[in-house]
């Protein structure tokens, strides 16, 4: 015969709704900082490569058919 000792000892067969509420909160937040570091890394990378083109322009348009222009300088010489 059973008493309410072993009854209280015994596991629950599922978790509380709260613990399920907080997991699924987390999940949220963590899926939602992801897509945040996504979009950061995607500008980072956009803002990276306009900076890039800006300093470094086409190579066809500083060259010139003059016997006398100059080689352009690049930061690396």
């Amino acid at each position: 015969m059973p008493t309410d000792l072993t009854r209280a000892s015994a596991p629950p067969a599922s978790r509380p709704a709260s613990a399920r509420n907080f997991n699924i909160v987390a999940i949220a937040l963590t899926a939602a900082l992801v897509a945040l570091q996504l979009v950061g890394l995607a500008l980072l990378e956009r803002s990276h490569a306009h900076a890039m083109q800006m300093s470094f322009p086409r190579e066809a348009s500083a060259w010139t058919d003059g016997p006398d222009a100059a080689a352009p300088q690049s930061p690396y010489d």
